[in-house]
């Protein structure tokens, strides 16, 4: 029996990981399936919910990053994971690390993050960013809790609260807030992703579910093209440390219970209200 389309990008995807440090192109990764380069992109982005380039990057991060904690420099990191050149390497660092791979090595060491706090209707928020993006945003309670997790994120880091004049710092505390009101529908921050390459397929398909809808945990699986996973999705949603940027509030059990949430059910039952009062067409969802 010849295997099913899912069957081959699954079959892919563990060829990828196996070759995190190899550049793979479009064109060798479709012949390794046996299909045409244009039919697998069309094909792995809808069973994926990303490109195979995408993926392919994230394995090869995923891959660096754990050779950055064990190689003595980051020059021969970057070598074994495939990177022809530190430049090309330094693009990507941009946006997967959120800072040059030196600087990730060693915790943050010599990375200035800015951090800001602002009340929400949903209680306290911080929201944490180098000068290349987000890279963290976090509700908690009153307190230095939130400070202390920014702190255990980026041990060696700068931190340093946000110059009040920081207009780029300003706009994604206001993009936050407007969806929290309701006035926006969506968030288009740049962001750091840190996680291994499962969890960043699923991070990537929970933003690719609709304000104002859910799916199950198995629903989420099954659309990362890995039906049996839906223990290990799960635990990719609650392991999301970018809150409202990553939805994972939009996914729910699949017999209408709402599940866990990172930051209390009460917070997730009040996004998913926010969101079908707000969605166009104000059609009501059963949750």
């Amino acid at each position: 029996m010849n295997p099913s389309m899912e069957q081959k990008i699954q079959a892919l995807c563990r060829y990828i990981e196996a070759h995190a440090d190899t550049r793979l192109t479009l064109a060798a990764m479709s012949q390794q399936v046996n299909v045409s380069p244009h039919h697998l992109q069309r094909s792995f982005k809808r069973i994926m919910g990303l490109s195979p380039r995408q993926y392919a990057q994230a394995c090869r991060m995923r891959f660096l990053k754990n050779e950055l904690r064990t190689k003595t420099t980051a020059t021969h990191a970057l070598y074994e994971a495939g990177f022809s050149s530190s430049s090309r390497l330094y693009e990507q660092a941009d946006q997967r690390l959120g800072m040059t791979p030196r600087q990730y090595r060693r915790g943050g060491a010599g990375v200035e993050i800015s951090y800001a706090t602002a009340q929400t209707p949903l209680g306290l928020l911080m929201i944490g960013a180098t000068d290349r993006g987000v890279c963290f945003v976090q509700f908690g309670e009153p307190g230095d809790g939130l400070f202390k997790q920014l702190q255990q994120e980026y041990p060696q880091a700068v931190l340093q609260a946000a110059a009040p004049a920081s207009q780029t710092f300003a706009d994604w505390i206001s993009a936050l807030t407007d969806y929290l009101s309701g006035t926006a529908h969506s968030l288009n921050l740049a962001l750091d992703l840190h996680g291994t390459a499962f969890q960043i397929r699923v991070w990537h398909y929970l933003q690719s579910i609709p304000y104002g809808t859910v799916q199950s945990y198995s629903e989420v699986a099954h659309g990362i093209g890995q039906p049996t996973a839906v223990r290990a999705a799960a635990s990719a949603c609650a392991a999301n440390s970018l809150a409202l940027l990553i939805p994972c509030h939009r996914v729910i059990r699949g017999d209408g219970g709402l599940g866990g949430y990172r930051w209390g059910v009460q917070r997730k039952q009040a996004l998913l209200e926010l969101e079908q009062i707000n969605r166009p067409g104000n059609n009501k969802i059963a949750i």
